[in-house]
């Protein structure tokens, strides 16, 4: 139930930040057009006062009710989509389109009802009472409280309109891993831009470039000295109006480096991803501005590399079995032994809890573990009776011979990683195998897995001279041997997987032929 709960804990801290910092702008703008219009320099009857605060209060309730259905309105279809179950694809893509414009409505949504919820009533009616006579208040004074009110509704749209752009993000996180969870896709603007950055900086350059100018201005022509301010000075109120307008210019440049930044700071950490060789990430389609496009190219270019790398993994997998097939054509009894000691080689590497990458580069050196042999004469390889002592020998080499062939693909970094398998998968835990004469964790990794592997599959295995073990005496062989011949830890955890699971549906794909 609590994991349920997560999208609409979501959705509600998305409105609650908005409320929040609509009601900051609101009581903002209602408190400087209303102190203008209450503390007028001029000399008002008593009767003209209630006159004024009524106005104040029919344009702020006109405000309100119209700023609240242009709200629900706007909030609609992102509502339903973390309230109702959505039955299609292409409706997640609509609420995602409609999620990523939000900041745009919410400038709209600012402005409409702002000048005609509250600054034309306000105004308006103002003007209507002046003409009956019911209030003496110059014309030009109204004016200026217009202006003023304007840009105090500039101040609040642009500040909401960054903080929107913020808040959003959460819930376009939250609308795509719901749509992949239940569509399997994921929600893109494909590169669509909803808000070119050039007409938002070229507003938002304006703006805080001209607000603290224009509101100093408008404080001069309103006559501050004409006010009954007390002890405080034209030049305290002066230095007042500077720090407000300055300090929505600093408010307003720190949220638009954000937007600035912020995407380049993304796209700079998937980059990072991509630079040690995660090509499985991908940037958040968060932006709906140039940004849009450059995170749409980002992504497709990924895509195209795993594209690509996963046709060259392809490949390189037919080539390791490539090889892996043409030596075990060689003696039609040991048909399909590498892929095999391969198969059995990536059970014991999960049940040791490899990781992915470590299992892949032990699959490739567990199928090419015998390519050495290609280099052995075929009446020494092929014989079906016992070897001489030289013969032996030259057997003996195959792990040497192989490392060397490998050695010679190039770049050298794509083999590197198998070569240790390939040399040492002969080698014994009490350090009495053959090239090297390694003693228990001396040996590598990939060595100690494949000799089991390989151990497993040679007895299972029949030969011209002798029929295949029983896979149950192959077991016990195998931990009589255990910390002699092989290393215990992986032994244990082999034969306890196979005695646990059985031999035929649940073992590996070992592919085994019968002579």
């Amino acid at each position: 139930m609590e994991g349920m709960n997560i999208p609409l804990t979501i959705y509600k801290t998305f409105v609650s930040r908005l409320l929040f910092m609509y009601a900051i702008g609101t009581v903002l703008a209602i408190a400087t057009a209303g102190g203008l219009m209450i503390f007028m320099p001029f000399s008002l009857e008593r009767q003209e006062s209630q006159i004024i605060i009524g106005i104040l209060v029919v344009s702020t309730c006109s405000m309100l009710v119209l700023e609240w259905l242009v709200f629900r309105l706007q909030l609609r279809p992102i509502k339903m989509a973390f309230h109702e179950e959505i039955e299609s694809y292409q409706t997640y893509q609509n609420v995602y389109y409609r999620t990523h414009r939000f900041p745009e409505l919410s400038v709209k949504r600012i402005i409409g009802p702002h000048l005609f919820g509250l600054m034309l009533p306000m105004v308006g009616l103002t003007v209507l009472f002046i003409r009956l006579g019911k209030l003496s208040i110059p014309y030009y004074y109204i004016v200026l409280v217009f202006v003023t009110g304007v840009l105090i509704v500039g101040m609040h749209t642009l500040i909401e309109f960054y903080s929107t752009y913020y808040f959003i993000r959460p819930v376009l996180l939250e609308l795509s891993a719901r749509s992949y969870a239940q569509f399997g896709k994921e929600l893109s603007l494909g590169g669509r831009v909803f808000f070119p950055l050039k007409r938002k900086l070229r507003w938002s350059f304006f703006l805080m470039g001209a607000f603290p100018l224009l509101l100093y201005s408008l404080s001069v022509q309103f006559g501050i000295e004409g006010w009954e301010l007390g002890k405080v000075t034209s030049w305290s109120w002066a230095i007042g109006v500077l720090t407000l307008g300055l300090g929505f210019s600093f408010i307003g440049s720190r949220l638009l480096t954000r937007e600035i930044v912020m995407p380049i700071q993304h796209l700079y950490e998937r980059m990072s991803d991509v630079q040690i060789g995660y090509t499985h990430t991908s940037a958040s389609d968060l932006f709906s501005d140039e940004f849009s496009r450059l995170i749409w190219g980002f992504n497709h270019m990924l895509r195209g590399i795993n594209v690509q790398h996963a046709r060259n993994n392809q490949l390189v997998e037919s080539y390791f079995a490539t090889l892996a097939a043409a030596l075990d054509a060689r003696d039609p009894y040991t048909a399909g032994h590498s892929l095999r000691v391969a198969d059995y080689a990536v059970l014991i590497g999960r049940l040791a809890k490899l990781s992915e990458e470590e299992i892949n580069e032990l699959r490739k050196s567990a199928l090419l573990h015998d390519i050495g042999k290609i280099g052995i004469r075929d009446s020494v390889l092929l014989k079906e009776g016992k070897l001489t002592d030289e013969e032996w020998e030259q057997v003996k080499d195959h792990p040497v011979l192989g490392e060397t062939i490998l050695r010679q693909v190039e770049p050298a970094s794509f083999m590197a990683l198998i070569l240790p398998g390939v040399r040492s998968h002969h080698e014994r835990y009490d350090g009495r195998g053959y090239p090297d004469a390694l003693k228990g964790e001396d040996i590598p990794l990939f060595g100690r897995i494949i000799a089991v592997a390989d151990a497993f599959d040679a007895m299972t295995s029949d030969r011209p001279y002798r029929a295949g073990l029983d896979r149950e005496m192959a077991l016990n062989i195998l931990e009589e041997g255990r910390g002699t011949q092989w290393d215990p830890y992986f032994v244990t955890l082999f034969v306890e997987k196979m005695r646990k699971d059985g031999f035929d549906e649940h073992s590996p794909d070992i592919r085994k032929t019968s002579p």
